[in-house]
């Protein structure tokens, strides 16, 4: 796929630079709000909102830092004063119209607070944002203590769910619910110092999933990945994806501390044991990452998969190796995680708060409904408790869908990182579109089209160098009323178009062949779908992607003037050839003195059919003739260029 860095992304005016910080301000988290226009940015040290709607508008600007007397324990502790000694906002959640909940690292002693939002759309001498400081309360079991520890947090409701460590080393993490508006900090947490619930996690992200029509029955699935506690005391120990969930608090109650604080349930993934990254759509794409090979990967798992693990068996360890098994005995009722309270499941935490419905098909989670009794974990009898703790794990495995990635980048030079998935509605059918941030500053744009009978087909539409020198990309958020996607790094945050349809070409068969979900040929240039309001003359299915049926005329612009060109006899040449359709598969075919027809080009020991173009080695006079590169894909090909090769005499040059 075209590679674009910086330069081509201004040159097609189809990118912007928010923020930019010669001394690594870390912008690690993102906030956006469609509606009123605006995104708020957590760096190092400050919190940014800019209006997007009046980009000339200088930003607001809060200064937060961490206090004089921690930065100087940080240090004393042996930390970084650059990197790691001062206030990293990490947690950016929308609270109420008005405010916003963020917490920071604190230099290794995290804080939150609440963000009051100034009058926006009011001119610039409205109220501008500023921070709540009566608010400013411990952050610990809801924000990280380092600014680099992968960790997960959300809002719903008043209480904040979260996946992230809960020491200063980093050395023991674990799952809280927390309610964040109240006298005082009341919390969940799964159990302490136990390994078998949560063994050297890696949080990945949490979303608020419906499962039924019933409110009363949401949840929220959290996915991470952790080293698998199920490996025999001498096998090697594998990493496994995990998704565990809890039930949503319908009503703002305050969790009590103590023995309601806890259990349900863990599910976890197979085939590509790797780390989850979920979209909390239906089908949720993820990417995983393996010691087998040197890269990482895409996959695709069902949410109907991971709900029908929930219901199923829990695990069990038994025997005189203490293995873990499929438990068979009986489940007591009621059946962990159909109660409010964290669920568990095979594996290491209280994974997930409400497991799927039992084959009774009773509810879930507690209501009025369900058993007015039970309507919290600190209800159950101490029988349930008892196998809670030890049942935390369920037995099922979840493959991904076809049983392996959808996506695979291995042997090259980055590691995905994020992963973001718009889906992009159209007349006769849906398309994915994945955005994926790695470790060293791009962004991979690709297309996920086709049925689930047969797969879906992977189309590499773009990689883009969004930053001047090699960075990881820490946060990415999608706005697709905007269409626009905001990427974060450690020295900038860039605006980004999801689209530079007019870099595919200027005929129709250059946008149908380009396969982009989101362009399409308005009769004159290729545009963006959504922009366009003519509804003719459209080349949009990304499936069939047949020039001859969805263009008018498809030898447009296809003619291509033949270039002279002279080489050495017993040198080597090189013919230039580059496809502008990422989906284009080139071949070289020629026609040598009298022949009325060309015959293709094989790669031999002295042809070499290379990306960039054509190798000819120890050139001979017999090679004299004319070469054409043809674009080929689906059967359609075109002419992109044509040589015509005069081989001079080596005694000629001498």
């Amino acid at each position: 796929c075209p590679t674009l860095c910086s330069s081509d992304l201004l040159k097609s005016n189809s990118s912007r630079l928010l923020l930019a910080s010669g001394d690594g301000l870390d912008f690690q988290a993102l906030l956006v709000d469609e509606d009123r226009g605006w995104l708020m940015v957590g760096a190092k040290n400050h919190i940014f909102l800019l209006h997007l709607d009046h980009p000339s508008r200088e930003p607001e600007k809060i200064f937060w830092p961490a206090p004089r007397e921690q930065v100087e324990h940080c240090q004393l502790a042996g930390k970084n004063v650059e990197t790691e000694c001062a206030n990293f906002i990490r947690l950016l959640q929308p609270f109420n119209s008005s405010h916003v909940f963020a917490c920071g690292t604190g230099s290794y002693q995290p804080v939150c607070a609440f963000v009051q939002l100034g009058a926006s759309g009011k001119g610039p001498r409205a109220p501008a944002m500023r921070l709540v400081t009566h608010s400013l309360e411990s952050g610990r079991g809801r924000c990280p203590y380092s600014p680099h520890e992968p960790f997960t947090g959300l809002l719903i409701d008043g209480e904040l769910y979260s996946g992230t460590s809960s020491d200063f080393m980093g050395s023991s993490a674990a799952f809280f619910r927390t309610w964040v508006h109240g006298a005082e900090q009341s919390y969940i947490r799964t159990e302490q110092n136990q390994d078998h619930w949560l063994h050297e996690p890696a949080f990945v992200g949490a979303y608020a999933i419906p499962d039924t029509y019933n409110p009363h029955d949401d949840k929220v699935y959290i996915f991470f990945r952790e080293t698998a506690m199920e490996a025999g005391q001498w096998e090697r120990r594998h990493i496994h994806a995990r998704v565990a969930r809890v039930c949503k608090v319908s009503h703002q109650s305050v969790p009590a501390h103590g023995r309601g604080g806890t259990v349900g349930a863990q599910g976890h993934g197979g085939a590509c044991a790797w780390s989850p990254w979920s979209s909390g759509d239906n089908d949720s794409p993820a990417f995983p990452r393996s010691g087998v090979f040197s890269g990482s990967a895409v996959c695709i798992y069902s949410m109907a998969a991971i709900r029908a693990a929930f219901s199923g068996p829990f695990a069990h360890k038994e025997g005189f190796d203490y293995r873990w098994v499929e438990y068979k005995g009986r489940v007591p009722y009621p059946r962990p995680g159909t109660v409010r309270g964290w669920g568990a499941g095979q594996g290491q935490w209280d994974r997930m708060a409400c497991p799927s419905c039992d084959p009774r098909g009773s509810r879930q989670c507690p209501s009025e409904t369900y058993d007015p009794l039970l309507r919290s974990t600190k209800d159950f009898p101490d029988e349930v408790i008892s196998f809670m703790r030890s049942h935390q794990l369920m037995w099922e495995p979840v493959y991904p869908q076809g049983r392996q990635p959808v996506l695979v980048r291995a042997n090259v030079p980055y590691r995905l990182r994020r992963l973001l998935v718009h889906r992009l509605e159209t007349e006769s059918r849906h398309y994915d579109l994945l955005f994926l941030g790695t470790d060293d500053g791009r962004v991979l744009k690709v297309g996920l089209a086709g049925g689930l009978s047969r797969g879906p087909e992977v189309i590499s539409l773009e990689e883009i160098s969004v930053t001047k020198v090699p960075s990881p990309i820490l946060d990415m958020k999608l706005s697709p009323k905007r269409q626009e996607l905001f990427v974060s790094s450690t020295h900038g945050l860039l605006q980004l178009s999801l689209y530079r349809c007019e870099l595919y070409g200027k005929t129709c068969t250059d946008c149908c062949l380009a396969r982009d979900p989101y362009c399409t040929w308005d009769g004159r240039t290729c545009a963006p779908h959504l922009l366009t309001e003519k509804r003719r003359a459209r080349c949009q299915d990304v499936l069939k992607a047949d020039p001859r049926s969805q263009c008018q005329d498809t030898a447009e612009g296809t003619a291509v003037t033949e270039k002279l060109v002279f080489g050495v006899e017993k040198n080597s040449t090189f013919l230039e050839c580059l496809a502008r359709s990422p989906q284009t598969t080139v071949r070289w075919l020629v026609r040598h003195g009298e022949a009325t027809s060309l015959s293709e080009v094989r790669t031999n020991g002295r042809f070499s059919v290379l990306e960039p173009g054509l190798l000819i080695r120890q050139l001979a006079r017999e090679d004299m003739g004319t070469y054409e590169c043809q674009a080929v894909e689906r059967s359609f090909s075109r002419p992109l260029t044509r040589y015509s090769l005069r081989v001079i005499r080596h005694e000629a040059m001498e």
